[in-house]
């Protein structure tokens, strides 16, 4: 920076008064800049005097050009004619020009998909190939809500929407996979299919502890069309799966029809605490996984069955964070319960009769008292069914014939499949001294009294 003129005065002589004029340096460097080339340096050319030609020269030069025109058109004759002998075809004026060979992607490696082709191994391919496996559900719920103006309890319907993946195929029935929450409470389900036809499915079993359940669609209920269309998911090993290797997501998101989202594999053997009692061990991923895409297929890049998925962690600030039962965990719980027996709700005038009051056990007295989650039995009724076959006030129900109960309500849900006359098998906890204990009990169900009676 210039520093200012400091004298102010006028100089003498000069006739022009100075005012803070800046005082110039003795000397500023220009900037200088280098370029990526160079140029070579050019000497000046020294003008030369002219040389006068010797008398005759233009004469010779003409007659040179003349005879060595006269060669070079010989040469080039022979040449032509020497390659015409040899190969049949002319000289190097009659060659065709070479033509570049064009390169294209090979069909042979890609797949095609209702007339598109999909690259191998591509998000599109394994979506291509995985949809006709993927179902939507919709799950009809009726909610009870007392009035407060009025008096009793007003019934609300509602639709929920979940997905699936068809696992198995019988004689009689396709088998879907999905998870316990997608179905629980259900009073019908609605299955729809990668052909946009819909069957109306029933529960085949479920394991709320593990979040998974079967549904099943009798074959009867479809068309040949949507058999063809539709087909069983290959199963693929989670346990091989490795962090930062890319899966695809495939659900009903937001209940709109199958979506498809990738991403990676964030962790294995996530402990993950669901509804603050059930504590899973998770495949965590950043592929999108939305409110519907619950019992949806997590799928490797081969496009095999690798996850169903289950949940998302939802806060403020958090982002990609899906997660996914691993199929090596869900395998032989979904093979169990595809082998049980399809009930389905019965009239009320044929339904089965326990006899029992009970409540659900909640998650502070599993936490803090050390109770098992399931129906605790508040009131045995005298004479009946419970009573005669062993149930007594304080047995908490934790499994009817095998499947889950973690809740009254789950109880009184599964009560809505057996007859009269069934019986069934309860497996409850006891408290003995020092906690409690497993016990099995099984019991022939009545009809219920005022049945009896009529």
């Amino acid at each position: 920076m210039y520093e200012p003129y400091e004298n102010n005065q006028e100089t003498e002589g000069s006739g022009v008064g100075r005012e803070n004029v800046p005082q110039q340096p003795e000397s500023v460097p220009e900037p200088s800049y280098t370029y990526s080339y160079s140029r070579p340096v050019q000497q000046p050319v020294q003008p030369q005097k002219k040389q006068s030609r010797p008398k005759g020269y233009w004469k010779r030069v003409i007659a040179g050009g003349l005879v060595f025109g006269i060669l070079a058109g010989g040469v080039m004759f022979a040449v032509n004619a020497g390659l015409t002998a040899l190969t049949g075809r002319g000289g190097p004026e009659e060659t065709p020009i070479p033509q570049v060979e064009k390169v294209e992607l090979s069909k042979g490696e890609a797949t095609e998909q209702n007339g598109v082709l999909v690259a191998p191994g591509s998000v599109s391919e394994v979506a291509a190939n995985a949809m006709p496996a993927m179902v939507a559900i919709t799950s009809k719920t009726v909610q009870e809500v007392r009035s407060f103006f009025f008096g009793g309890t007003q019934r609300y319907e509602s639709d929920a929407s979940g997905s699936g993946i068809i696992v198995g195929q019988t004689d009689t029935e396709l088998l879907i996979a999905t998870n316990h929450h997608v179905v629980a409470g259900s009073e019908g389900l609605s299955v729809a299919f990668v052909d946009e036809t819909a069957a109306q499915a029933q529960i085949k079993g479920t394991d709320a502890g593990n979040d998974l359940a079967v549904i099943a669609v009798k074959i009867t209920d479809l068309t040949p069309e949507t058999l063809a269309a539709i087909r069983v998911i290959e199963i693929g090993d989670s346990n091989a799966l490795v962090l930062g290797e890319q899966v695809v997501a495939i659900g009903n998101a937001l209940g709109y029809g199958q979506s498809v989202t990738s991403g990676y594999v964030s962790a294995l053997d996530r402990e993950v605490t669901v509804e603050s009692t059930n504590t899973m061990r998770l495949i965590q991923t950043d592929a999108a996984i939305n409110p519907g895409n619950s019992g949806g297929a997590l799928l490797n890049m081969r496009g095999q069955l690798i996850g169903i998925n289950e949940s998302k962690y939802a806060a403020s600030g958090v982002e990609g964070m899906g997660y996914a039962i691993p199929v090596a965990i869900a395998e032989p719980i979904l093979n169990d319960l595809m082998n049980r027996e399809t009930r389905y709700k019965v009239d009320a005038a044929e339904a089965g009769y326990l006899g029992i009051s009970c409540l659900s056990v909640s998650s502070e007295a599993t936490t803090y008292y050390g109770m098992p989650a399931g129906a605790y039995i508040s009131e045995v009724s005298p004479n009946s069914p419970a009573d005669k076959g062993g149930l007594k006030q304080g047995d908490i129900i934790t499994k009817m014939d095998g499947e889950a109960i973690t809740s009254a309500d789950a109880l009184v849900e599964r009560m809505t499949y057996y007859k009269k006359g069934e019986q069934v098998e309860l497996t409850i906890q006891r408290v003995r001294e020092g906690g409690y204990g497993e016990q099995v009990l099984t019991i022939t169900l009545t009809g219920k009294p005022n049945q009896q009676a009529g």
